[in-house]
């Protein structure tokens, strides 16, 4: 049993070095950072660069790479993004660091070379020597990952605590400005902040490599599961979060010892053993609490007051009404119009493989209106999506393969079944707060793909699954447009919903909940119901890919392969039903294009511009073709503002015939039209 713990103490001390970062970094900035796996792989890939592509020694490569090269990489990210992200929303702050973690990887493999690297080494020399403690063998590698625990947690907590630069640090988190008045360079102390963090991150990469190889699937899979210590430590922990770490760690190691090897389901229950620790924690805070305890804000009022952050949330939205609601027909539909006539179009003009993908890119257009629906309008960030579209995929294919049942009905319970998960992780999950809400959908994505979509029933020996499409639809181009058919009805639904008065009270309940409870909205009713309806979209989505696909696998429903899915809404535009449906052809159309005329490089491309594209929303969090599109309007509008513009809104708005509600307008904004 001995031999077990101390196994399992390296994999805990793994992830009480990330979770020592992520807690560090949240402590001091009030951002959690969902890129703290891409850093360690990026860092960890530059190391295996140094030491064993250009044979630098392993001292050189490691000084090189931990403490040069992962501090700099904290300063230059401090520099170009987090330091505009002090005072955003939660939100703003996750979807930043998405956008980071699809960028990072992929520029990484452009650097350094593509294809994931089985063997790594550590920071021992090779052959690793072997030490016996308690005649319990113990690998040099091993007691490297212990004394880097033991150093990290001891000093971590003698600066923090006792030091100047810990009282520096803790003053700076409850206000930036009265930090700045007491003669202390804030700036200074989050750069330096930035760089133990990208340390930690760099020096976590080095040490988990050889356990688990360079690739960067399985460190984004390792920082997810060190979010079990983080939250266990209710973000600002550190020993906890290290304690928790070094627990898990021996869990996973006696759960081996205890469960038959040979079973497929030890495996997965090893797997899975963080997301259940995130499970219990996150259940046991909101039976008992009702909340984790999330601070919504970071630094003070006076940060707030004094602090230029641009527009505000109501003048910005001020500004989208006014221009929207006075113009004419014209100039509110012309783009979307173009767009479908384009999109019918496409099936057409293009031929034979082409078409399939036109089938595939409306289907995941009504999966990518589901995160319109729920972050678009509902302001929460779900990162299980993915997973609602895999429930609705595999649910298609039980009923329409194994029962008999005709394709679309099976689509439709698809929907409803995914709906049904969807309301129940709402209720579970929003009261917890808009961080929690991202870990859980994600452990929720999680555990689902280690739990259920690898059941023997759905993988069918790797075969995956088939489907047969409705006989009236049995072509490519016929299906093309029934997808496309399904994207505009499902569209028209959310351009709808806004208007309505479920809509106005979700909007209310996104922009400020205390002002929505005070007009006696029920904010978690709307936003579980805005939840479920889009899992249900997100399930029909998925049930219409896999009738596209022909063929349904459960490995397509990656959680992680949904964070890309996300970066390439987020960049187009996460509020708008066109974005959806442009970035789902830019989803599918531009690999299968690279693939086919440009060199294999370029394929990595793709996700750095995605990844760009979310971060991007720390700026412009309407999306590029939102922003592209307000000043192509502006433009028009000093061109020919005749042709655009409703001439009687105005004087419609002063004499109180127009409904200011109907049209989503605040009466701030009647007042300033009147």
């Amino acid at each position: 049993m001995l031999q077990f713990v101390i196994a399992g103490l390296v994999l805990g001390g793994i992830y009480a070095i990330a979770s020592a970062g992520l807690v560090i970094t949240y402590t001091s900035s009030g951002i959690l950072n969902f890129a703290f796996g891409a850093m360690a792989f990026f860092i960890a890939r530059f190391y295996y660069y140094l030491h064993t592509q250009e044979s630098w020694s392993i001292l050189a490569a490691a000084a090189v790479a931990i403490l040069i090269a992962a501090p700099a990489l904290g300063i230059v990210l401090y520099a170009v993004l987090f330091r505009y992200l002090k005072l955003s929303s939660p939100l703003t702050k996750v979807v930043a660091t998405i956008g980071l973690s699809v960028a990072l990887p992929a520029l990484a493999t452009i650097i350094f070379g593509t294809g994931a690297i089985q063997q790594a080494p550590g920071l021992a020399p090779e052959p690793v020597k072997v030490f016996h403690f308690i005649g319990v063998p113990v690998t040099l590698d091993q007691i490297i990952v212990y004394a880097s625990v033991v150093v990290i947690v001891v000093a971590g907590a003698l600066v923090l605590k006792y030091s100047d630069v810990g009282l520096k640090v803790r003053a700076m988190v409850d206000s930036t400005a009265m930090t700045d008045l007491s003669g202390t360079n804030p700036t200074a102390i989050s750069i330096g902040v930035w760089a133990v963090s990208t340390f930690l991150a760099g020096l976590t990469g080095v040490l988990a490599a050889p356990i688990i190889g360079l690739d960067p699937i399985n460190f984004t899979l390792l920082i997810a599961a060190s979010f079990a210590a983080v939250i266990a430590a209710k973000l600002r922990n550190l020993p906890v979060a290290v304690g928790v770490g070094l627990l898990m760690g021996v869990a996973t190691s006696l759960i081996q010892r205890y469960l038959p090897p040979a079973s497929a389901w030890t495996t997965e229950i090893i797997d899975a053993v963080p997301f259940i620790v995130i499970t219990i924690v996150l259940v046991y805070n909101l039976v008992r609490r009702g909340r984790v305890g999330e601070t919504e804000a970071w630094g003070g009022a006076l940060d707030r007051a004094i602090t230029p952050q641009g527009e505000s949330k109501l003048a910005a939205s001020t500004s989208t009404v006014v221009e929207t609601a006075s113009l004419n027909f014209f100039g509110r539909y012309a783009g979307p119009l173009v767009l479908v006539a384009l999109a019918v179009a496409l099936p057409l003009v293009l031929g034979g493989y082409w078409v399939g993908l036109t089938a595939q890119a409306f289907a995941f257009g009504v999966i990518f209106l589901s995160w319109t629906l729920v972050t678009g309008e509902g302001g929460m960030l779900w990162l299980c999506q993915i997973t609602f579209a895999g429930v609705g995929a595999l649910t298609t294919s039980q009923f329409a393969g194994h029962l008999g049942w005709p394709v679309l009905a099976s689509v439709a319970v698809g929907g409803f079944v995914a709906l049904g998960l969807g309301a129940l992780i709402g209720f579970l999950s929003i009261r917890l707060g808009d961080l929690y809400v991202a870990l859980v959908t994600l452990t929720f994505g999680l555990l689902i793909e280690n739990l259920v979509f690898t059941l023997p029933r759905f993988v069918n020996q790797g075969l995956g699954l088939t489907l047969n499409r409705p006989s009236f639809a049995s072509s490519d181009i016929s299906y093309s447009y029934l997808c496309l058919v399904a994207f505009v009805i499902v569209s028209l639904f959310i351009v709808n919903l806004r208007r309505s008065t479920t809509g106005l009270a979700l909007n209310a309940a996104r922009w400020s909940q205390a002002g929505a409870r005070t007009s006696g909205i029920s904010v978690v009713q709307m936003k579980v119901l805005a939840g479920a309806t889009a899992a249900f979209i997100a399930g029909i989505g998925g049930g219409l890919l896999a009738v596209a696909q022909t063929t349904v696998s459960p490995s397509s429903f990656a959680t992680f392969a949904g964070i890309v899915w996300f970066a390439a809404l987020v960049t187009i535009g996460i509020r708008s039903t066109a974005a959806a449906l442009v970035a789902a052809l830019a989803f599918v159309m531009l690999p299968a294009i690279s693939q086919a005329y440009l060199p294999t490089w370029t394929g990595n491309l793709l996700p750095v511009i995605f990844g760009l594209g979310a971060i991007s929303a720390a700026k412009y969090p309407d999306g590029v073709l939102a922003e592209q599109s307000r000043r192509l309007r502006h433009l028009l509008q000093r061109v020919a503002p005749d042709a655009l513009a409703d001439e009687h809104f105005a004087e419609e708005v002063e004499a109180g015939v127009v409904d200011t509600e109907a049209v989503g307008m605040a009466p701030e904004v009647a007042g300033q039209l009147s």
